[in-house]
């Protein structure tokens, strides 16, 4: 008997463990359109294909998100608000954005878009909350 349950022990499923992260956003100017965030891997950075996409509506102060079920790994936040409704990240003539954003870490933007490695983060298999500035410039 007890033979039996070790081997059906052996050949359970195995589920990876995830973990649920908030993302609190700060800094929000007005309740104009959206709040857009996402999670990114090294890989998806800075671009729109990142795996943990959420949008909520705009609230002045402060805004949380949740992402669950996310694998532990290295990750970095991007978020911006989208207020014309467009899914984009409105920039000037220079490639200035033109929508408040910010990045996990307070990723530090000199001269253009900042490094994944400012932005990045460690998930483990824990409930973990990271703080996103927006930047109105």
């Amino acid at each position: 008997m007890k033979l039996w349950l070790l081997g059906s022990l052996l050949f359970m499923p195995v589920f990876a463990s995830a973990a649920t992260l908030h993302v609190v956003v700060s800094n929000v100017p007005d309740e104009t359109g959206t709040i857009r965030a996402a999670v990114c891997k090294k890989d998806e950075f800075l671009t729109s294909n990142c795996a943990g996409k959420r949008v909520v509506p705009a609230k002045t102060g402060e805004v949380e998100i949740t992402f669950e079920g996310l694998p532990p790994d290295t990750y970095a936040v991007q978020v911006f608000q989208d207020r014309n409704g467009n899914n984009l990240l409105d920039k000037n003539f220079l490639g200035v954005p033109r929508e408040p954003l910010g990045f996990s870490r307070a990723a530090p933007m000199r001269f253009g878009p900042p490094r994944f490695s400012d932005a990045a983060f460690v998930l483990g298999e824990q409930e973990s909350v990271v703080p996103v500035v927006l930047r109105t410039r």
